[in-house]
């Protein structure tokens, strides 16, 4: 299973094509605008969020409420692209006018000089629209699908929001994954930790009334999926490492931590290393879950519990001194968006990446043409693993 997404930030749309769905699984177009109106919420983001109300068009891959096997393809369209027409539109337009809107000036913290650098374009616009977050849209879509496939595996994931501006929201290993998604669903910052919830918040206003920006760290957590899938054989089938390289490649992460993560550099192996223990009604389980649900690139069983790092925005009210490339002047970097934190938004992204990557190694594993023989597989293999 893979997908390719297309589109430019203030473009006509973006497009997401996902392969590899089996065929005859139940997906509905609000199954996947739930994940997209999700991503939108969140205390400290700015006003794009209220040009555009982000909803799915399924063009491909689906008919009467049921996947074919064939390509999926998701359009989400770009409402405030009507004041963009003359800027973003395909059609050459006059050079004098072209020149005028020409960007010149790099954002620290952006992929502006270095992708102005390697693709040759002494016009910024036509790195920063493809390398805006907005791309992330279209990630969720994606990610929405493959939720949709996992619970009806029996597999939930739930993403919120641990750490934001140094205010760290407390462990709760014993919360329930409903209660999770209920808390976090209900908090304006995503979090499950109520007691953190509003110095969050006021840590994000301070922030934007002196013009700068915030990061945190997202955690996703995961139940259901059985003991086993990924692989120890080759490096590029671990899942533990698809996992990191999919968070890793959201806007602005920073790095990725599984269970105690960077902790267990502190401790002795025997603090770390979670003990086997078995029974009839549960098969093999551990009496802990500091190694988040992974060993040897395969899953435990356990509930597997990732966090990412998010840098704060790049883009600022109070802006960085860049150069300007084609006078090689120095200047404040110019302002393109307005979040002042976007940290709750990204644990929805990182939510949906992580899904994809799991279904992904459910359906390298399990047959995966026929959904209702897909289904039924597993359930087989939960019931084998338990008894074996």
């Amino acid at each position: 299973m893979r997908y390719l997404t297309a589109g430019e930030s203030h473009g006509k749309q973006l497009t997401t094509i996902i392969e590899g769905i089996p065929a005859q699984m139940p997906l509905q177009k609000d199954q996947i605008n739930e994940s997209l109106l999700r991503r939108q919420k969140g205390y400290g983001r700015g006003k794009r969020m209220q040009i555009e109300k982000d909803l799915v068009e399924i063009t491909s891959g689906v008919r009467h409420g049921y996947t074919l096997g064939s390509p999926i393809s998701l359009v989400i369209n770009n409402d405030d692209y009507k004041h963009w027409t003359d800027i973003m539109g395909e059609d050459p337009l006059d050079k004098d006018v072209t020149l005028r809107r020409v960007v010149t000036r790099p954002r620290p913290g952006h992929a502006d000089l270095n992708g102005a650098l390697k693709y040759g374009h002494r016009d910024i616009r036509n790195v920063l629209e493809r390398s805006s977050a907005r791309e992330t849209a279209a990630r969720v879509a994606a990610g929405a699908v493959a939720k949709t496939m996992l619970k009806q595996l029996g597999i939930s994931v739930c993403g919120y929001v641990k750490e934001i501006g140094g205010i760290q929201a407390e462990d709760m290993p014993n919360v329930s994954m409903e209660e999770r998604q209920r808390i976090s669903e209900a908090s304006p910052v995503r979090t499950i930790d109520k007691n953190v919830e509003q110095q969050m918040m006021e840590r994000i206003d301070l922030a934007k009334k002196n013009g700068d920006t915030l990061g945190g760290v997202t955690e996703v957590y995961v139940e259901g999926m059985p003991a086993g899938v990924g692989s120890y054989v080759h490096y590029d089938r671990k899942l533990d490492s698809r996992i990191a390289g999919a968070v890793v490649s959201i806007n602005a992460y920073k790095g990725v931590e599984f269970g105690i993560g960077f902790e267990a550099a502190r401790r002795n192996g025997s603090e770390v290393h979670d003990e086997i223990n078995w029974n009839q009604e549960k098969g093999y389980y551990r009496n802990s879950n500091n190694l988040g649900g992974f060993e040897g690139g395969m899953t435990t069983g356990m509930p597997i519990v990732v966090k990412g790092v998010m840098k704060p925005i790049p883009t600022l009210m109070k802006p960085l001194q860049s150069i300007d490339m084609e006078t090689k002047q120095p200047f404040q970097a110019s302002v393109e968006r307005s979040d002042a934190c976007a940290v709750p938004a990204a644990a929805v992204v990182m939510e949906h990446v992580v899904a994809f990557e799991l279904a992904k190694a459910m359906l390298e594993q399990f047959p995966r043409d026929n959904f209702y023989k897909l289904k039924e597989a597993v359930e087989n293999y939960r019931e084998e693993i338990r008894r074996f």
